[in-house]
């Protein structure tokens, strides 16, 4: 069988300014499988936010191992981690970081652009990322001409372009309405079908069900871990 696509044992986060200790988190267990589809689910200041970062190799844990597809992250350079992050890890953000300037496929194709590829295979493989979202007629347009649900697809296009593990999704809903939320959750849903291994952190308990299973953060530690149904 292979290693899961994460498996998390003993992590501890403690932030620490002068003598004052503040640990996020407090003992993180959790496996994910490769296809998958997670969501994990709390309150504000429940530790989600420290998780997501640590789950991204935006940061590393204080205590305890992480595993990337069998690899310990904490073994590895700074270039190692920004590799993992720019080309096994999706990102999805409330903040659509989008830049305004450039077109749709030149925004998601700057993973590409970072890993070196070729100009035309850049292109190629961004519009196909737009197309798999439902944006084939937008690639022209900047994001300022994008509602904000269009332009949280260009964000999901941009993450799956480089074919990554898994999807990282941190309140992807956040600053959507209510259409553009429910469009979203079907395409998150869609690449769920598809094969995708995808987390998704929420607080939102409507949201955190259209995943198949729940993990419930509260003060730094999982509190619940449940089966929402199969998809």
């Amino acid at each position: 069988m292979s290693a899961p696509v994460v498996h998390v044992s003993g992590v501890r986060k403690t932030y620490r300014s002068g003598s004052i200790e503040f640990e996020a988190l407090c003992g993180i267990d959790m496996t994910i499988d490769e296809g998958e589809y997670v969501a994990v689910v709390g309150p504000s200041g429940s530790g989600k936010s420290t998780l997501m970062n640590l789950l991204g190799c935006l940061d590393i844990p204080t205590e305890g191992t992480y595993l990337l597809g069998g690899e310990d992250v904490s073994t590895m350079s700074e270039a190692q981690l920004a590799e993992v992050r720019n080309r096994r890890i999706g990102f999805v953000f409330q903040q659509f970081h989008l830049l305004a300037y450039l077109p749709a496929w030149r925004n998601v194709e700057l993973p590409l652009l970072y890993a070196g590829l070729p100009r035309a295979e850049r292109r190629e493989r961004a519009v196909a990322a737009l197309e798999r979202v439902g944006l084939g007629d937008r690639v022209r347009n900047r994001p300022g001409e994008l509602s904000g649900g269009q332009q949280q697809r260009v964000a999901v296009a941009r993450a799956l372009v480089t074919e990554p593990d898994i999807i990282l999704a941190d309140e992807p809903t956040g600053n959507l309405d209510s259409a553009s939320t429910a469009a979203v959750l079907a395409l998150l849903d869609e690449l769920h079908d598809a094969g995708r291994t995808i987390v998704l952190i929420t607080h939102e308990h409507e949201v955190a069900a259209r995943a198949s299973r729940n993990l419930v953060i509260r003060d730094g530690l999982i509190t619940d871990d449940v089966l929402v149904g199969a998809r």
